[in-house]
């Protein structure tokens, strides 16, 4: 169906949000997303068998590097998502083709740029995190294979990006599994069989994620069919390549932004001492689990919200806004009840230092309050992908970020650690509240230009 026949008739737009609908996406992408950190462990595991702990951090450094050049991308996922959904709740093929073949080209741009330039990152990210002359040797090891995954790297968001737009959440899972299982079997084979070190771990990952980049686009061609591709005049269409790129700089902002809270609150936390730091860098575990089970709503909702804005259908907005709200409540007041039961247990499995265990549980309500203060930011996170209102997201979290390091030096002198973690407690619920007050009145003006 062309755009313009879908305007003319808005009734062939219009679908139902279910709770089936919602769980069909939320748990194949949880499950998906799990897969991630099983990997660090094994790649930790298998370096650790080698008995240096240079080795190991080595490749603990390299993965920080990794993980602060690939934030800058988290873009090309969260933005395809939401531009895809929206132009298949539009029914417009032409278009989420386009979209998928316009952020593969940033996705190879950039992955070439973070080749061009791995030399000076490597050494930039060396020198802020410092580590033993060993540790810097292996850094360097590690990094020097692994970057030339980036371009693979970066084409896979895009591609897993575009199949959750499409509302295909088990190709999603497929993508992820088969990426993080190959990636485990490789680096056992490497590093336990062969006896390769850590460039045994990083060929693992630049092979796993070129295999996965040949499924994905195998995958995308299966789903695509015979149909014809967009013209270039199509891809490279001015006013929709800035359109993605200001959505993509939103994102980036945001993600920046977040990464910057998070590195604030390690940064106040090793001001205290070592004790405190490794406590409170146990209890932030706690915030990792939830966000990992909390995502696979999140993107429920960016698929849902884009599809919706897409079709111009209000009610299916709305339903999405409050269905994805109740699954996250739900899920949120069960990781708090896991965790205040279970919390000490959990402690005691990340440490066996004594000290650390008892200031620990000391601020462990801190652990089990997060995933209910959290919660709506990441749901609303979702919607405002799905609805490409990447500038208001932007802007709630500049603000949310500015009253949480003001909050910071208001509370820490009067209440110490405690101080801290409830700085980090406004941080997180202030986001959603923020988000959610915007809410309505960007709906409206969305649903009011349709």
């Amino acid at each position: 169906m062309s755009p313009s026949q879908a305007a003319n008739d808005p009734s062939k737009l219009a679908f139902s949000v279910t709770h089936r609908s919602v769980l069909a996406i939320a748990i194949p992408m949880t499950l998906g997303y799990l897969s991630t950190p099983l990997l660090g462990v094994v790649d930790m595991a298998v370096i650790g068998r080698l008995g240096d702990a240079a080795l190991l951090g080595g490749i603990a450094l390299g993965g920080i590097i990794f993980d602060l050049v690939f934030t800058t991308f988290n873009f090309l996922r969260a933005g395809t998502t939401g531009l895809t959904a929206q132009a298949l709740g539009a029914k417009h093929d032409e278009e989420i083709k386009a979209t998928l073949l316009r952020a593969l080209l940033i996705a190879l741009a950039g992955g070439l740029l973070v080749i061009l330039l791995q030399s000076p990152i490597r050494e930039a990210g060396q020198w802020f995190l410092g580590g033993s002359a060993e540790v810097q040797s292996a850094t360097a090891r590690y990094f020097d294979v692994r970057v030339l995954s980036a371009p693979f790297l970066l084409a896979n968001y895009v591609i897993l990006g575009w199949f959750i737009g499409l509302g295909r959440a088990g190709t999603g899972l497929l993508l992820q599994l088969f990426l993080n299982g190959l990636n485990i079997a490789l680096s056992v084979w490497f590093v336990v069989g062969l006896n390769w070190s850590v460039e045994g771990v990083a060929f693992a990952t630049v092979l796993s994620e070129i295999a996965t980049t040949v499924l994905g686009l195998v995958l995308v061609l299966a789903t695509v069919g015979r149909g014809s591709w967009p013209k270039p005049a199509v891809i490279f269409n001015r006013r929709l390549l800035i359109r993605m790129m200001a959505l993509n700089r939103d994102i980036m902002i945001r993600s920046f932004a977040l990464l910057y809270a998070y590195a604030f609150f390690m940064a106040r936390s090793a001001d205290q001492g070592d004790t405190v730091l490794a406590a409170n860098a146990v209890l932030e575990k706690f915030i990792m689990v939830s966000g990992y089970f909390l995502d696979g709503l999140a993107t429920s909702a960016e698929q849902l919200a884009g599809r919706s804005v897409g079709a111009k259908h209000r009610p299916a907005f709305d339903r999405t806004l409050k269905l994805t709200a109740i699954w996250s409540f739900a899920m949120a007041f069960l990781l708090s009840a896991v965790f205040y039961l279970f919390g000490p247990a959990m402690i005691d499995f990340m440490t066996t230092a004594p000290d650390v265990r008892a200031i620990g549980n000391t601020y462990l309500i801190w652990a089990v309050l997060a995933p209910l203060l959290g919660v709506l930011a990441f749901q609303m996170d979702g919607i405002y992908i799905g609805a490409t209102w990447s500038d208001t997201m932007r802007n709630m979290m500049l603000l949310s970020l500015a009253v949480y390091i003001a909050a910071y030096y208001a509370l820490f002198p009067l209440m110490g650690n405690h101080g801290l973690w409830l700085a980090l407690g406004l941080f997180l619920g202030l986001r959603g509240i923020t988000l959610l007050a915007a809410c309505r009145g960007r709906a409206d003006r969305t649903f009011a230009e349709a």
